[in-house]
Protein backbone atom coordinates (compact mmCIF):
# COMPACT_ATOMS: atom_id res chain seq x y z
CA UNK A 1 0.00 0.00 0.00
CA UNK A 2 1.32 3.79 -0.74
CA UNK A 3 1.12 6.22 1.93
CA UNK A 4 -1.83 7.66 -0.58
CA UNK A 5 -3.71 4.81 0.52
CA UNK A 6 -3.44 5.97 4.35
CA UNK A 7 -5.53 8.00 6.45
CA UNK A 8 -4.20 9.96 9.58
CA UNK A 9 -6.33 9.13 12.77
CA UNK A 10 -6.42 10.56 15.95
CA UNK A 11 -7.52 8.78 18.88
CA UNK A 12 -8.18 9.47 22.49
CA UNK A 13 -7.20 7.01 25.39
CA UNK A 14 -8.70 6.81 29.07
CA UNK A 15 -8.30 5.15 31.83
CA UNK A 16 -9.08 4.85 35.38
CA UNK A 17 -8.66 1.09 36.35
CA UNK A 18 -4.83 -0.11 35.87
CA UNK A 19 -4.76 2.57 33.77
CA UNK A 20 -0.84 2.54 33.08
CA UNK A 21 -1.06 -1.33 32.42
CA UNK A 22 -4.12 -0.49 29.99
CA UNK A 23 -2.60 2.50 28.09
CA UNK A 24 0.22 0.67 27.70
CA UNK A 25 -1.82 -2.44 26.00
CA UNK A 26 -3.53 0.39 23.53
CA UNK A 27 0.09 1.82 22.38
CA UNK A 28 0.99 -1.74 21.68
CA UNK A 29 -2.02 -3.24 19.83
CA UNK A 30 -2.14 -0.24 18.08
CA UNK A 31 1.21 0.06 16.88
CA UNK A 32 1.54 -3.10 16.38
CA UNK A 33 -1.88 -2.88 13.88
CA UNK A 34 -1.09 0.33 12.66
CA UNK A 35 2.55 0.58 12.06
CA UNK A 36 4.04 4.00 13.68
CA UNK A 37 2.65 5.45 16.53
CA UNK A 38 2.69 9.19 17.59
CA UNK A 39 1.21 9.81 21.03
CA UNK A 40 0.86 12.63 23.40
CA UNK A 41 1.84 13.27 26.93
CA UNK A 42 -0.01 11.04 29.51
CA UNK A 43 -1.85 13.57 31.81
CA UNK A 44 -3.64 13.15 34.81
CA UNK A 45 -7.46 14.15 35.58
CA UNK A 46 -10.23 13.85 37.82
CA UNK A 47 -13.25 11.91 36.29
CA UNK A 48 -16.63 13.43 34.90
CA UNK A 49 -19.71 13.29 35.47
CA UNK A 50 -19.12 10.74 38.37
CA UNK A 51 -17.04 9.70 41.55
CA UNK A 52 -14.22 7.84 40.76
CA UNK A 53 -10.23 7.29 40.75
CA UNK A 54 -8.43 9.64 38.36
CA UNK A 55 -8.20 8.82 34.63
CA UNK A 56 -4.81 8.79 32.81
CA UNK A 57 -5.71 10.18 29.00
CA UNK A 58 -3.40 11.01 25.70
CA UNK A 59 -4.14 10.98 22.08
CA UNK A 60 -2.54 8.95 20.22
CA UNK A 61 -1.64 9.50 16.16
CA UNK A 62 -0.88 7.17 13.41
CA UNK A 63 -1.25 6.46 9.81
CA UNK A 64 -3.81 3.77 8.63
CA UNK A 65 -5.06 1.54 5.74
CA UNK A 66 -7.79 0.06 7.52
CA UNK A 67 -11.28 1.70 6.77
CA UNK A 68 -13.80 3.87 8.96
CA UNK A 69 -15.55 0.70 9.84
CA UNK A 70 -12.32 -1.79 10.40
CA UNK A 71 -10.62 1.48 12.55
CA UNK A 72 -14.16 1.22 14.64
CA UNK A 73 -13.86 -2.77 15.50
CA UNK A 74 -9.99 -2.65 15.82
CA UNK A 75 -10.63 0.16 18.46
CA UNK A 76 -13.21 -2.32 19.94
CA UNK A 77 -10.89 -4.89 19.65
CA UNK A 78 -8.76 -3.42 22.14
CA UNK A 79 -10.51 -2.50 24.73
CA UNK A 80 -11.89 -5.72 24.87
CA UNK A 81 -7.92 -7.34 25.64
CA UNK A 82 -8.39 -4.84 28.65
CA UNK A 83 -11.78 -6.56 29.66
CA UNK A 84 -14.20 -3.77 29.21
CA UNK A 85 -17.17 -3.54 30.54
CA UNK A 86 -19.98 -1.24 28.39
CA UNK A 87 -21.83 0.01 30.94
CA UNK A 88 -25.53 1.41 30.86
CA UNK A 89 -24.00 4.62 32.38
CA UNK A 90 -22.42 6.80 29.77
CA UNK A 91 -19.81 7.94 32.71
CA UNK A 92 -18.42 5.23 35.05
CA UNK A 93 -14.82 4.27 35.87
CA UNK A 94 -13.15 2.28 32.79
CA UNK A 95 -10.40 -0.57 32.26
CA UNK A 96 -9.82 1.59 28.98
CA UNK A 97 -11.54 3.63 26.87
CA UNK A 98 -10.71 4.10 23.22
CA UNK A 99 -12.32 7.03 20.91
CA UNK A 100 -12.20 8.02 17.45
CA UNK A 101 -11.69 11.64 17.47
CA UNK A 102 -10.54 12.25 13.51
CA UNK A 103 -10.26 10.13 10.58
CA UNK A 104 -8.99 12.14 8.07
CA UNK A 105 -10.98 15.19 7.71
CA UNK A 106 -13.69 13.22 7.20
CA UNK A 107 -16.90 14.70 8.56
CA UNK A 108 -19.63 11.75 9.42
CA UNK A 109 -22.72 12.42 11.65
CA UNK A 110 -23.23 8.63 12.52
CA UNK A 111 -24.26 5.90 13.64
CA UNK A 112 -21.97 4.34 14.35
CA UNK A 113 -20.05 6.89 14.66
CA UNK A 114 -19.85 10.87 14.37
CA UNK A 115 -16.87 12.86 13.34
CA UNK A 116 -15.01 14.98 14.48
CA UNK A 117 -15.46 13.81 17.93
CA UNK A 118 -17.81 16.37 19.62
CA UNK A 119 -15.08 15.67 22.78
CA UNK A 120 -12.11 17.25 21.19
CA UNK A 121 -13.93 20.67 22.01
CA UNK A 122 -15.93 19.46 24.71
CA UNK A 123 -13.10 18.16 26.92
CA UNK A 124 -9.48 19.48 28.12
CA UNK A 125 -8.46 15.74 28.62
CA UNK A 126 -9.30 15.68 24.58
CA UNK A 127 -8.55 18.56 23.10
CA UNK A 128 -5.50 19.38 25.55
CA UNK A 129 -3.13 16.73 24.43
CA UNK A 130 -4.48 16.84 20.70
CA UNK A 131 -2.88 20.19 21.49
CA UNK A 132 0.18 18.75 22.44
CA UNK A 133 0.74 16.61 19.50
CA UNK A 134 -0.84 18.61 16.23
CA UNK A 135 -1.67 22.32 17.38
CA UNK A 136 -1.69 23.39 13.52
CA UNK A 137 -3.80 20.98 12.67
CA UNK A 138 -7.48 22.40 11.67
CA UNK A 139 -10.52 21.01 12.94
CA UNK A 140 -12.66 19.59 10.04
CA UNK A 141 -15.73 21.75 11.01
CA UNK A 142 -15.01 24.93 12.38
CA UNK A 143 -11.56 25.56 10.09
CA UNK A 144 -9.80 26.17 13.49
CA UNK A 145 -6.57 24.66 14.29
CA UNK A 146 -6.48 22.84 17.44
CA UNK A 147 -4.03 25.14 18.80
CA UNK A 148 -6.53 28.49 18.77
CA UNK A 149 -9.26 25.82 20.01
CA UNK A 150 -7.23 25.45 23.13
CA UNK A 151 -6.41 28.62 23.53
CA UNK A 152 -9.88 29.64 23.42
CA UNK A 153 -11.01 26.79 26.14
CA UNK A 154 -11.68 27.45 29.55
CA UNK A 155 -9.19 25.33 30.86
CA UNK A 156 -9.91 26.59 34.77
CA UNK A 157 -12.92 24.55 34.65
CA UNK A 158 -11.45 21.47 34.03
CA UNK A 159 -7.79 20.76 35.19
CA UNK A 160 -5.56 18.79 33.75
CA UNK A 161 -2.05 17.53 34.73
CA UNK A 162 0.60 16.73 32.44
CA UNK A 163 2.77 13.95 34.07
CA UNK A 164 6.07 15.13 33.34
CA UNK A 165 7.89 11.35 32.80
CA UNK A 166 5.14 9.05 31.00
CA UNK A 167 4.55 6.16 33.02
CA UNK A 168 4.12 4.19 29.85
CA UNK A 169 7.66 4.16 29.17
Amino acid sequence: MTGADRVEVYVSAGSNIEPVKNLRLACSELEQSSGLLSRSSVYRTKSVGFEGNDFLNMVMRFSSPLNLDDILCELERIENLSDRRRESMPFASRTLDLDLLLYGDQVVNGPPVSLPRADITKYAFVLGPMAEMAPGLRHPQSGKTIGELWAAFDQSAQPIQRLEESPLI
